[in-house]
């Protein structure tokens, strides 16, 4: 079993070594000049894609997956070294975001990923090893609908989550008759207001944009309590009701194989698992790349680092040895990422059945993480328990946002309910980052999904030692040893047997080909003290392996009759790492 250090010696390895200021990021300017001080809708996302694609084409693969349901493209760019052009041989981080379409700063990051990867190559000496090692598929955007319909339409910061599939929220037999309407026609949908005795809010006296909620059974003076009505609308199907109707269908993120429920038990779970066009192409990408070693989704908002399950009663399908990866990387990710905390999905946020990520994790047997990007207290740079409502709190934003977030507050003659006030938080305030720091919120969410990468395994050959057991047989004990983090299976994909297990393989060398190699046992040894192995039963050739273990190794014994001097292959092959082989002869070891 793989021997886990503590979270400091993790930090050592990636921030230790001596700093070469030519390689900072001052010095790394970028054939393709991304501003990351602004918000892009998904045809200009997409078109950045193409460009940096078109400038790095030694780096950048564009690969068109599938379409949207409205038919826009789902792109994939490959990012690898030109030495690893079109090989499917080495491990490989996938990146995305934006699977709700309201979460657009998820976007942003993958699209900064791409930046920063591509202008780092034979600059930066960690990111040029680490693209030299593996692979990056970076989608940035899960639902391109749902993200142009929040920058195309009305909508509030959390609406245009779901994808745009028509569906009949109130079973009138009507389709998205009666969503929200901009009726001040500010270009967001804000807040409606009413005065009434009997209310549970009032206004502030020193700052009209703020209500505070009355404590239970405390009145508030008749002539400034107020009820809140919720979000600007009319009741457009005649049927008493308002906005209960809108546009938007299925929620990207439970439309997923693993741990699928239908729709009574998880709202927005689609008609099936991989229902919906764009979770099925992505499924199949992945599917088709078993050399995914990590995954990284991108959300928001919360100042999160999810992992898995997302349902308490998933919770023992995660081994020991899985749960101390998560942890480690989770735990130098609190440190990139101020105000982030490390959390359990289900037992931390709420519980989600049909994830991407448990899909990823529980189905596939891959560490996948889920960034929920933004916490409020990176707007005061310290920790607050700030909900956004109290007057201090958004006295500070206004001022650092200069009015851009706020709708004032204006009478509107609405024809159900009278005369109410219309205005308050536009679909910027919350949930986005707010430009001026987005930049930064993208460099380290990078910055943490870089770490993830660099803990994907890593092999080579350790120890060997040959001797001459009797009359033309061979005794071969070799290790093989893992660096990184993570084994080449994990727990879950050892204990459910999915994938291929790792294969050892011993065949004749180079020049040898003439010369039969006959191996006459294979198998395991516990370590290089004991003279008892494990032989397998057949083909002692080709040993199936269940994993190398992070920060580990195991120890291999071949018996191979031959006469001295014959030259031997020997091949380890791992979904999850790139295959290493050397060549051994059959000639006593130097002690």
């Amino acid at each position: 079993m793989a021997r886990f250090g503590m979270a400091a010696t993790l930090a050592a390895g990636v921030f230790g070594g001596a700093i070469d200021r030519t390689h900072a990021q001052e010095f790394m300017p970028s054939k393709v000049e991304v501003p990351f001080d602004r918000y892009y809708d998904y045809k200009e996302l997409e078109s950045w894609y193409q460009r940096i694609a078109a400038a790095y084409p030694d780096l950048v693969e564009m690969r068109e997956i599938g379409k949207s349901g409205q038919g826009r493209s789902l792109w994939v760019a490959i990012v690898t070294a030109p030495k690893n052009r079109g090989s499917a041989d080495i491990p490989a981080m996938w990146i995305d975001g934006n699977v709700h379409g309201n979460e657009i700063q998820a976007g942003e990051a993958v699209l900064y990923s791409l930046h920063y990867l591509t202008r780092a190559y034979g600059k930066n000496e960690r990111l040029t090893r680490l693209m030299d090692e593996c692979a990056f598929y970076l989608l940035p955007s899960q639902n391109p609908d749902g993200r142009q319909n929040w920058f195309d339409s009305v909508n509030t910061s959390s609406s245009s989550r779901s994808n745009l599939r028509p569906v009949d929220d109130d079973d009138d037999g009507t389709a998205d008759e009666d969503g929200p309407e901009d009726l001040d026609g500010d270009g967001s949908i804000t807040q409606m207001w009413k005065q009434d005795p009997n209310g549970d809010f009032v206004r502030s006296p020193t700052d009209p944009r703020v209500f505070t909620r009355l404590k239970p059974g405390e009145k508030g003076p008749p002539e400034n309590t107020w009820r809140w009505l919720g979000f600007e609308g009319i009741d457009s199907d005649g049927d008493g009701q308002i906005n209960e109707d809108g546009p938007g269908g299925d929620d990207m993120n439970r439309n997923w194989p693993g741990d699928w429920q239908p729709n009574a038990v998880q709202y927005g779970a689609g008609e099936f698992p991989f229902s919906n066009p764009e979770p099925r192409a992505i499924g199949r990408f992945i599917l088709e790349h078993p050399n995914i070693a990590g995954v990284q989704s991108y959300h928001n908002a919360g100042g999160m680092i999810l992992r898995g399950p997302g349902a308490s009663y998933r919770e023992s399908v995660y081994p020991n040895d899985d749960r101390q990866v998560y942890d480690e990387i989770a735990r130098i990710g609190e440190q990139l990422l101020p105000f982030y905390k490390s959390m359990v999905i289900y037992k931390d946020l709420y519980t989600v059945h049909g994830g991407f990520v448990n899909w990823t994790a529980e189905s596939l047997g891959v560490y996948s993480f889920t960034n929920e990007m933004w916490s409020n207290a990176k707007w005061f740079q310290k920790d607050s328990t700030d909900s956004g409502s109290d007057e201090q709190s958004w006295l500070i934003r206004d001022r650092l946002q200069f009015g851009q977030y706020f709708t004032p507050y204006k009478e509107f003659d609405h024809p159900y309910y009278g005369k109410v006030l219309l205005g308050g938080l536009n679909k910027w305030s919350s949930r986005v980052t707010p430009t001026f720091m987005l930049e930064e919120e993208c460099h380290r969410n990078f910055a943490f999904t870089v770490l993830h990468a660099e803990q994907m395994p890593l092999l080579k050959f350790g120890r060997t030692e040959v001797s001459l057991v009797s009359d033309r047989v061979w005794s071969v004990t070799l290790e093989v040893r893992n660096d990184h983090l993570m084994p080449t299976r994990s727990g879950i994909a050892r204990a459910n047997k999915i994938g291929e297990p790792d294969l050892l393989t011993v065949s004749p060398g180079e020049g040898a080909t003439a010369t039969p190699v006959r191996v006459v046992a294979g198998g395991t040894v516990r370590d290089w003290f004991t003279p008892q192995f494990s032989p397998v039963r057949d083909e002692p050739d080709r040993l199936q392996v269940e994993t190398i273990p992070g920060r580990g190794g195991r120890i291999f014994r071949f018996l191979i009759e031959g006469p001295e001097g014959l030259k031997v292959a020997v091949k380890y092959t791992s979904d999850k790492a790139t295959d290493i082989g050397r060549t051994i002869e059959l000639r006593p070891t130097a002690r």
